[in-house]
Order: C-alpha cells, then structure tokens, then sequence
C-alpha cells in the first residue's frame, strides 16, 4: 500500500487540514493518506497546544467517515525531540511492505535542507509538496528557491490543491475572542472543542 504521511499539530484540526489530505488520497496514487498527529514542536507556543491525546481524538472524530484517512500517533511513543527521518525509520520497520511518502507545504520544502539528516528522506522517500495560499506568488517567483529541491526526482509539486486561507491559529484566537467558528471545523471537531472548552 503506498500511504501519503501529512505531519501536524492538528491543533485544532480544521476543513483546510481535510481538504488536502483528501485530495492527495484522491488526486494521487496514494492508496490512504495518515494525519501523523506530531507532540510538542519546541517552535510553536506550548501554553496553546492540548494534550496530545487530545489533538489525536479530534483528528479520528473528523476523519472517522473517511476510510482513505488514517490518524497516526507514531510520534507520541518515540523520544523526543522527533525527528521525521526517525519517524519514517520506525513505520518502514512496522510495516515493511508498505510504501511511505510524504506530503508537506512549499514553505516546508524552502526549509527541508534544515532537517535532521534530510538527504535520507531526499533520498528514500517521495515528497508531495503543495502551495501556501500566502506565499504562492512568492514562491513561484523564487527562481534560486526552486532548483536543486524543485529539480529533485522525489520532489512533485501539485500547483491545483484546493488551498484556503485559514489557519489553527485563527481559529484558536476566534474562540478566545467568543467568534463562531462553525464550518471552519467539522461537526464532531466543534462538539468535541465546545464540550472540553478547549481554546478559552
């Protein structure tokens, strides 16, 4: 089976998240694509981020109808802090006879040179790369930006993903503020944030 992995906070996950997880299990030859559900990124403020099992609840209730997404805890047993080419080490070893890639915004393209042993993954693995809505134009622009990593022969860039202008971060400041945020999540994801009163 070849399976897309799409590595996130998730925190919350939202439409946009669901929008291009679904048109990579669909648009592609990936047979399912994994919402791999990433613990503390020392990067990103921790005094908003939920409980880890928190933020993988969420993904399975807003996934549960879709049997071409799967939500992943990989991360959440291996030592911190998690490097994706570790990652992608401990699946290849859990299921040998299946086939990983992965799939991940321009923006993380522009810093892949910047990861953990990222000639490894270059190398061994497929990377779906699709547009930041907010940096498409730039990046486009970006000629010195695009070769090496844009010639790779692992690197596909698909430039007709349905991108939209929203973000985790939006959505937790709108619930701090008392803002409606239905159909910015899915239906189970609102219950599940109203119910705990997560993001308050």
């Amino acid at each position: 089976m070849k399976i897309g992995l799409y590595f996130g906070t998730f925190n919350p996950i939202h439409v946009g998240h669901l929008i291009i997880s679904n048109y990579f299990a669909n648009k592609t030859d990936l047979d399912q694509v994994w919402l791999v559900v990433t613990p503390h990124n020392p990067l990103k403020d921790k005094a908003t981020l939920l409980k880890d099992f928190h933020r993988l609840d969420m993904v399975k209730e807003a996934i549960e109808d879709n049997p071409k997404l799967k939500a992943c805890d990989i991360e959440f047993k291996l030592s911190k802090p998690s490097y994706t080419v570790t990652t992608l080490a401990h699946l290849k070893e859990m299921y040998p006879n299946d086939e990983f890639s992965l799939i991940m915004g321009e923006d993380s393209l522009r810093s892949l040179n910047k990861w953990y042993n990222y000639e490894v993954i270059l190398k061994n693995y497929k990377i779906y790369v699709y547009p930041r809505a907010v940096l498409m134009n730039e990046l486009t622009e970006d000629k010195e930006f695009r070769a090496p990593l844009y010639d790779h022969s692992n690197i596909e860039t698909l430039q007709d993903v349905p991108i939209m202008r929203i973000s985790a971060s939006y959505i937790r400041d709108a619930i701090k503020k008392g803002e409606d945020i239905r159909y910015m999540v899915t239906e189970p994801v609102l219950r599940y944030i109203e119910e705990m009163r997560f993001y308050k």
